[in-house]
């Protein structure tokens, strides 16, 4: 009878534990064309599985245990390709998009070693993000562009928003791309972390697209190629992933963040059309609906975004996509015995709305050809109201809208060349209507819009195994409201020293259209020359020098007679839209060196560790050089996390971050004056001398996955500024209690999150 029991307990537990399975597959085919590629190699590095693709490009590991995994892929006359970093959890299957880049010979051990693919196709000042490392990075408010500030030479301009200050950079000089085209600013809560509480032109309190919608992204900090245009500091090149298109899956998580719920599939049994939707609500918002204020503000948010899939035989892929996202916080004056500072004395109100809807086309022509297209329609809308004594003080709606069309055809000619062209053709439009002129806002009405038509072309040529050019042209062609063409040459190289190492060089010539000034393009010069070295253990160590010369940029006329200084530029400006019409003589200087060490996830332990040397200043009407906003002259980041198996399906980790970066400058503030004109005056012949303390911060995430026969489950819990230091943020002179106050940044703040996969 025992042995029996024995054998019936064993057989159930083993029944059990081989029920803890799930799926790998996907896809391989050529990064140019896009062409499916039968018969390539695929294996699990560190298991005895492997298996072929098949003439579809299509491959499948089925029943394989859940954890970590490394898959290499090896196909004749390609690179081979090592993508790291792979979870495999019993909720959800690993569908994956690998793309094989052709090599002209093959080099011995050549390998190319990534998280995820880079579809940018620069050879220097990119990074390949995944949503694996959003949900694992710490702090990461399951945000791409907070996992940004991880890397070398971007700093985030303030906790409470996803700003990305990129070498020394203002924020305003980020692009933000969708499916391949740009959008407007894609954030909830735009108004987030900044001194004067207005809204900023590209960041804001968090992404609206949850981190559960997100493919493969790159993120380009300078010298970006041919196709990048619009952009002087970076550019997020956000990619959607496609919904399962053989089984329903669903997830759903709760945290401080808010109640994330997702739900994807096939749309037809007969063909591979597949879904993707998620629907967020705020976890602030929830307790606003039950009469608690979080910061002594009523803050909510909800977001909506969708992506379906509908695949052909012979017509290619048609994909759509759309994203919502509306938000808003609330600030109630105090009662007079309440009363501490300023803010206190008024009723504040900020909305903000915005969306987007879009498709895209993407098709083989022939064996060697790709074709693909993208359009989208995307506009934002925020509105702010302050109200002393129930009348109304300041009033403003600020609108954007963005038709974006981009078109691109890449046909590769031989081993040797391969050409991409198109043409991205955008209508921007921007309306600013303040009902309320104040000296703290400086806001003009007006309403703007602008046509660009902007073709682009590039050729690669790869001389040898060793060495590679790439040269283009974009051109940058806007109409109507102002007629400008800027022709801008994008010059790389890559160099492969021995099987381990190459030196990257990179130039281009951007600009970036800034609707309300007097003439409408900033631009900017960039080099950056790098060396890569790749080691064994999936980790390599990068090197970057970099420079950049800004020009035209808006800065106050000497004959103008307006309240900025003759030391404004729009170089330090890190909100809201142009203030008002300027002359466009300004200038500006980045340059820094950036060392990077990462070892990609290997054997339960991955680490990030970055130091940025940099030095950031501009000329503006007065003719004195001087330091930006944004010059802390270093950032140093260390990120770094283990992971522990207990047993098959249950493992935990722990990660943390250290962010240190030297402290960003203000200008003095003249406080006899300030108390004099009841506001905020600035000593603007002391220009940014002030520089603020080293920003310190220490953040910790702690998780615990465990995955059952059919679904698992994730608990974590993220304790941001573990330490509490206090970080400077701003100044001001406060007219109630008159004198300048210090406002600093956000103090700890732990993160709870539970998900659940099936």
């Amino acid at each position: 009878m025992y042995r029996k029991i024995l054998y019936l307990l064993l057989v159930s537990s083993g029944a059990i534990f081989a029920q803890n399975t799930q799926t790998i597959r996907g896809k391989v085919s050529d990064i140019d064309s896009e062409k499916l590629l039968g018969g390539a190699s695929i294996s699990l590095i560190n298991t005895s599985l492997g298996t072929k693709s098949n003439e579809n490009g299509e491959f499948i590991f089925e029943k394989v245990p859940v954890g970590r995994y490394q898959l290499q892929i090896t196909f004749v006359g390609y690179q081979t390709q090592k993508i790291t970093e792979l979870i495999l959890e019993s909720g959800k299957e690993l569908i994956l998009d690998i793309k094989l880049k052709e090599s002209s010979k093959e080099l011995s051990e050549a390998t190319v070693k990534a998280a995820s693919n880079n579809i940018s196709g620069a050879l220097t000042s990119i990074q390949t993000i995944t949503m694996e490392q959003v949900m694992r990075y710490p702090a990461t408010f399951l945000d791409p562009a907070r996992l940004a500030t991880s890397f070398a030479g971007v700093a985030n301009d303030n906790d409470q928003a996803n700003g990305m200050v990129i070498r020394g950079n203002s924020p305003n000089g980020v692009q933000w791309r969708l499916e391949g085209v740009e959008i407007v600013n894609p954030n909830h809560l735009s108004n987030a972390g900044t001194f004067n509480d207005r809204a900023t032109q590209n960041s804001g309190g968090v992404n609206i697209l949850s981190a559960q919608l997100l493919g493969n992204m790159n993120f380009l900090t300078g010298a970006f190629p041919a196709e990048y245009g619009n952009a002087t500091a970076g550019v997020m090149d956000m990619r959607l992933r496609k919904g399962n298109d053989q089984k329903h899956e669903f997830t759903a998580q709760a945290g401080i963040i808010g109640v994330d719920l997702a739900a994807e599939g096939p749309l037809s049994k007969h063909s591979k059309a597949s879904y993707l939707v998620n629907y967020r609500y705020s976890f602030t918002g929830l307790l606003s609906l039950m009469g608690i204020k979080f910061g002594d503000e009523d803050i909510r948010f909800q977001d909506l975004a969708f992506n379906l899939n509908f695949p052909t035989k012979g017509a290619g892929t048609f994909t759509v996509f759309g994203m919502g996202g509306l938000s808003s916080n609330v600030f109630k004056a105090k009662v007079d015995s309440l009363k501490e500072f300023e803010k206190d004395l008024q009723d504040i109100t900020f909305e903000n709305r915005m969306g987007a809807i879009g498709m895209t086309h993407n098709v083989n022509i022939g064996d060697n050809g790709n074709w693909y297209t993208s359009f989208a329609l995307s506009s934002r809308e925020s509105f702010r109201q302050s109200l002393i004594d129930n009348r109304i003080n300041e009033e403003d709606n600020i609108d954007d809208y963005k038709t974006s069309f981009y078109s691109a055809f890449t046909y590769r000619i031989n081993p040797i060349f391969r050409i991409k062209s198109g043409i991205y053709i955008d209508k921007t439009a921007q309306s600013v209507n303040p009902s309320i002129f104040t000296p703290a806002n400086n806001l003009r009405k007006y309403n703007a819009d602008v046509f660009g038509i902007h073709p682009f072309a590039n050729l690669n040529i790869t001389a040898n195994p060793r060495l590679s050019f790439n040269a283009g042209l974009y051109l940058a062609n806007y109409l109507e409201l102002y007629t400008t063409t800027s022709a801008e040459p994008r010059l790389s190289a890559q160099y492969k020293i021995g099987n381990r190492s190459s030196l990257n060089l990179a130039y281009g010539l951007h600009s970036q259209m800034i609707l309300g000034t007097s003439n409408n393009l900033i631009k900017s010069h960039h080099l950056v020359l790098g060396n890569q070295i790749n080691f064994k253990n999936n980790s390599y160590f990068k090197t970057e020098l970099y420079y950049q010369s800004l020009f035209r940029i808006p800065i106050k006329s000497l004959a103008s007679s307006e309240s900025l200084g003759f030391s404004y530029s729009l170089i330090n400006l890190s909100n809201g839209p142009t203030p008002m019409l300027l002359s466009q003589n300004g200038t500006g200087e980045n340059y820094g060196l950036e060392l990077t060490y990462q070892q990609f996830l290997t054997n339960g332990y991955y680490s990030l560790i970055n130091l940025s040397l940099y030095n950031s200043t501009y000329v503006a009407s007065d003719g004195k050089k001087r330091n930006t906003r944004f010059n802390g002259n270093h950032i140093f980041n260390a990120t770094f996390g283990k992971e522990w198996t207990k047993t098959r399906g249950r493992f935990w980790g722990i990660n943390a971050r250290i962010n240190w970066l030297g402290g960003f400058r203000e200008t003095p503030i003249d406080e006899a004056a300030s108390a004099t004109a009841n506001t905020t005056v600035y000593d603007e012949s002391r220009a940014w001398k002030i520089k603020q303390k080293d920003y310190f911060r220490p953040d910790v995430r702690v998780y615990f996955k465990k995955s059952k026969a059919k679904y698992s489950r994730m608990f974590s819990i993220d304790i941001q500024n573990i330490a509490n230091y206090q970080n400077e943020s701003f100044s001001y002179y406060d007219t109630f209690r008159q004198k300048i106050i210090r406002r600093y940044q956000l103090g700890i703040i732990p993160l709870l999150n539970y998900r659940w996969e099936i």
